[in-house]
């Protein structure tokens, strides 16, 4: 039998230290810290409940930390009946054997349940504004407010140095490869590679 501790490390966390510190005197021989940017994934999560034996225990932060709404707690939950895997939850303060939070009750393990989804959502969204705050910082700003000048300059460029439609097609950021040949040929640039000077028009019908 083994102890294990969970913790996804959501935004605002402010207790990581103290709970991990918590699981580690209570015996855990490893403490799973899950990234903020796999809250969909959580793909640590699913390799430690695959990892579990049967009498083994498994220590989490709180419930709405471990897992993402009702549906799942109700699986785990029996996922954890049958394989005899005893559940302390911190926070929550409860403890599948009953033992180390006597003084929680039924209404408080209710009150868990009720208030799950909730918790659940609001994690959620934090963390979804943490991943984007950052992917809007870290991205240059010549990168994400690049101009419709800039863009058709570039586009232009590339082809004169030899690059591929492909390629200028993939870094322009248009849905179609017709509106490289539209800048391309609003500037007036001489089409010199492949079979054709610009995109396919419609097919005319053949004669029987």
């Amino acid at each position: 039998m083994a102890k294990v501790g969970y913790i996804f490390k959501a935004a605002h966390y402010d207790s990581l230290d103290p709970d991990k510190a918590w699981m580690e005197q209570y015996g855990c021989v490893q403490v799973i810290e899950e990234e903020t940017g796999h809250e969909k994934l959580r793909p640590q999560w699913k390799q430690l409940i695959t990892s579990l034996d049967r009498g083994d225990e498994l220590v989490l932060a709180k419930f709405s930390n471990a897992l993402r709404g009702s549906r799942e707690l109700a699986a785990f939950i029996e996922f954890c009946r049958i394989k005899v895997i005893r559940i302390i939850s911190i926070h929550d303060k409860i403890d599948s054997r009953g033992e180390l939070f006597p003084e929680t009750k039924v209404a408080d393990v209710l009150e868990m349940f009720g208030s799950l989804p909730e918790e659940c959502a609001a994690l959620r969204k934090a963390s979804s504004h943490v991943i984007h705050l950052k992917q809007n910082i870290t991205q240059p700003a010549k990168e994400k407010n690049v101009s419709k000048s800039e863009r058709e300059k570039t586009i232009v460029a590339m082809y004169n140095n030899g690059h591929s439609i492909d390629d200028i097609w993939r870094v322009s950021g248009f849905s179609s490869r017709s509106s490289v040949f539209r800048i391309l040929n609003k500037y007036g640039v001489s089409l010199n590679r492949g079979k054709f000077s610009g995109p396919l028009g419609k097919r005319k019908p053949k004669e029987e």
